[in-house]
């Protein structure tokens, strides 16, 4: 009787396992043929692309911003600051 117990608790073990090992050889398998490496330059790519749609929209509020500073300024009679130029020497080498 504890025989038979023993048995049983052994086949099951062993087809669990053998189930185990059938779905990692079948997922492996299909990881192999999978594009990976494509689909993670895809979806980089569309990142990129994201990014840079979100750099343009940033961009054109700041634009936006500042020419409502600077009609409000004038409003005032303030002057404006001007634009700072990009480039000009800070004093140390880059």
């Amino acid at each position: 009787m504890v025989l038979h117990g023993m048995v049983a608790k052994a086949a099951s073990t062993v087809v669990t396992g053998a189930v185990g090992v059938a779905a990692y050889e079948l997922i492996r398998k299909a990881a192999t043929k999978a594009p990976v490496h494509e689909a993670s330059v895809a979806a980089t790519a569309w990142g990129l692309r994201g990014t840079r749609k979100a750099e343009e929209a940033a961009e054109r509020a700041r634009l936006k911003v500042a020419d409502v500073v600077a009609e409000a300024r004038e409003r005032v009679g303030e002057e404006a600051p001007p634009p700072a130029v990009h480039g000009a020497s800070d004093g140390h080498a880059h």
